[in-house]
């Protein structure tokens, strides 16, 4: 009699062993030999990432998938958690570091891939002596070649907005690298390590968080350590020399995007469906939620400036653009300035106020398609630099065509509407200046942007267009800045007290980029704001003016 196996669908390496089950679901699996990849990297470490979060599951575990299924590697990446060590020993370990990508297509149909390229994970804990002796030992490695973040761009602050020094960091700063409390405090001392007890071996230090120039805030946090400890005497010698000489330590610019939200409910129950167990998602402690899968839109980039003192995998095999520094620079303002930022951030604030819960539902809207349609291509496009290596207008035609419309992205306007006091400078402050410098261009045929300046105005009110409250998105600026619109309400006519109250407000250039009176579309704003406020239903009426 023959013996009948009958496999459970979990994600852990049970997976290796029943891939004919997984496939017959319609799932990609790693193409390469696990536990040879796993050997391969512990003993000769390449790459190393920081922030386990959904962005670095979806994008860059998969990329290595990717370079390992085609023989352009065979080392895994090693991933490394510095601020919520829950979201390894709670998900990552559970699942022996599988997890599962879905890829939602705007056309409808979707691919289900099992990621098992993550070789180790770790969490950047002083505390836990297993996992910090093992970072040492990678960051000693003269295999390593760059080490990349995802730690978001707070995660490489030192000191909060009112000057104070954020937690850890000052004891850091003093005590010097042998225990480290803080996140970057922590990757200071690692690099110390390389430095120190690995033979000053080179490497390079990747940022690839969504934000300007990140390479340079990784390099002045990383610097602000190595000068301080060296002034004091509690590293060794030299080590401010190391991380300053670009032969040795690099901090390449990059541009990255792909969108990557949440795990989706809906597509937690596709999976169920599919007979998948251990798909319960986890809410940690400092309130990440995290599950064992990620869902992601299908279009990405990731432009990196190619500075790698040690060599670098072969990721321009898999899609990843190398190239000079200026070259990033432009690929990054034409994403955050024009092509890309300001779009999702004007459905974001006119989403919240129209009551939409979904970007995509926002897209077939004629009133709203329009009005990003016309930021995009009218307002944003005429200031571009082209890059080479992208087309701006092919870049907004799979924007406005593709991305955003993509019904089966679970992005809310809510979310992109947080933090929008720190966004609207470099996705609109940005525009109006190449405006006023350029020949040939006119700041004031400008008219999207100032009515987007007056749905912040309006959204800040937090009160919908029917009236009715609703709950303003986080945003470090929230108290100052709400305190403008105090006193405004619905069908309020008064237009020379309204500039009163926020006119000193639209004089902000932190804020907006540009003192709007100084450029003249102060007078703009507050007239779009005005139509907005005129009583319920304005903010639909106004925006229909838009044609």
């Amino acid at each position: 009699m023959n013996d009948i196996r009958i496999y459970s669908m979990r994600l852990d390496k049970s997976v290796f062993e029943c891939k004919q089950e997984w496939k017959a679901k319609g799932y990609s699996l790693p193409e390469f030999d696990v536990n040879e990849m796993l050997a391969r990297t512990a003993a000769a470490p390449c790459w190393i990432h920081f922030g386990a979060g959904n962005i670095f599951r979806a994008f860059h575990a998969n990329l290595v998938q990717e370079m390992l299924n085609s023989g352009a590697t065979d080392r895994g990446i090693i991933v490394a958690e510095g601020y919520d060590y829950e979201i390894i020993e709670k998900m990552y370990r559970p699942h022996d570091n599988i997890g599962v990508l879905v890829t939602l297509k705007a056309a409808g149909s979707m691919d289900k891939c099992v990621v098992g390229s993550i070789a180790e994970a770790l969490t950047a804990d002083t505390a836990n002596t297993h996992d910090w002796e093992r970072l040492k030992e990678i960051f000693r490695s003269a295999s390593l070649q760059m080490a990349t973040f995802t730690i978001t761009e707070k995660g490489y602050l030192l000191r909060s907005a009112d000057g104070r020094a954020l937690p850890g960091v000052e004891e850091d700063l003093t005590a010097g690298p042998a225990c480290p409390k803080s996140y970057i405090g922590k990757v200071a001392a690692l690099l110390h390590e390389r430095y120190a007890e690995g033979g000053a071996a080179p490497v390079a230090m990747v940022s690839t968080d969504n934000c300007s120039h990140n390479g340079d805030k990784l390099y002045n946090a990383i610097n602000a350590f190595a000068k301080a400890w060296e002034k004091s005497g509690v590293c060794k010698a030299g080590f401010a020399a190391y991380v300053n000489d670009a032969g040795k330590v690099s901090f390449p610019w990059t541009m990255i995007d792909k969108i990557t939200p949440r795990p989706d409910s809906n597509v937690e129950k596709i999976l169920l469906a599919d007979g998948i167990e251990q798909l319960e998602p986890v809410i940690t402690s400092k309130k990440t939620y995290v599950a064992p899968f990620v869902n992601a839109e299908e279009c990405q980039y990731l432009v990196i400036e190619d500075r790698f003192p040690n060599g670098r995998p072969a990721l321009e095999k898999v899609g990843v653009y190398f190239t000079d520094r200026a070259t990033v620079d432009k690929v990054e303002k034409m994403k955050v300035c024009t092509c890309l930022n300001p779009l999702h951030t004007c459905l974001a604030l006119f989403g919240c106020l129209l009551g939409y819960h979904l970007i995509a539902d926002e897209m077939k809207d004629a009133d709203l398609h329009r009005l990003v349609e016309t930021l995009g291509y009218t307002e944003g496009l005429p200031v571009v630099v082209n890059p080479g290596i992208l087309s701006p207008r092919g870049f907004i035609d799979e924007v406005v065509n593709i991305r955003i419309p993509n019904p089966f992205m679970p992005d809310t306007p809510q979310r992109i509407a947080c933090d929008t006091s720190q966004k609207l400078s470099i996705r609109f402050g940005e525009t109006i200046k190449a405006y006023t410098k350029r020949e040939g261009l006119d700041v004031g045929s400008l008219k999207v942007i100032p009515l987007i300046f007056a749905g912040w105005l309006r959204y800040l009110m937090a009160v919908d267009d029917g009236g009715s409250r609703f709950e303003l998105s986080p945003d470090p600026l929230l108290s100052d800045v709400c305190r403008y619109v105090e006193g405004i309400g619905l069908g309020t006519t008064d237009a020379g007290a309204v500039e009163k109250a926020v006119g000193p407000l639209l004089r902000r250039a932190e804020i907006f980029g540009v003192d709007l009176y100084e450029t003249g579309l102060a007078g703009k704003v507050i007239a779009c704001f005005m139509a907005l406020i005129a009583g319920k239903g304005a903010v639909r009426q106004t925006i229909g003016l838009y044609k």
